[in-house]
């Protein structure tokens, strides 16, 4: 009687810890927020763009070191001065998406609203920007993501 009992409270401590631990589907395994800016890495789409059906114009990414384009790659932005949120940088890109191309310079001002939105304003325009998590992007987004 006390072997099965202990197999009982076994299986229910099992049971009980399987229970509250969180599904592997549920676990969010990306990059937390930092580098440059104190934003998660991954694809932002404009806002007010959906996710799942965002053109590349309205598609960036972050990857700590800088925000690129689906047309850009291998971006650096150097912070020249911060006041608060608002970042002002020299952001150097290779201006292609794949393979060689020269390397631009662009004057930003980037604001990190929050970890997951930012406003990004070059030459005079701006817009914001919000995460978008890789399983709501079309599959072309996530393929940017990579």
């Amino acid at each position: 009687m006390r072997a099965r009992a202990a197999r009982y409270l076994g299986v229910l401590a099992f049971t009980t810890f399987a229970a509250a631990a969180p599904s592997a589907g549920s676990v969010d395994t990306s990059p937390k927020p930092g580098g440059v800016y104190r934003l998660k890495p991954g694809v932002y789409v404009k806002k007010g763009v959906s996710c799942g059906s965002a053109p590349n114009a309205a598609i960036r990414k972050y990857d700590g070191r800088g925000i690129s384009t689906v047309h850009t790659r291998a971006c650096r932005a150097r912070v020249l001065s911060r006041d608060g949120d608002r970042y002002a940088v020299a952001q150097s890109c290779a201006d292609a998406g794949i393979g060689r191309g020269p390397r631009t310079t662009e004057q930003q001002t980037v604001i990190v609203s929050d970890a997951l939105t930012f406003t990004l304003r070059t030459g005079g325009k701006g817009a914001e920007y919000r995460y978008c998590p890789a399983y709501a992007l079309s599959p072309e987004g996530r393929r940017s993501s990579k």
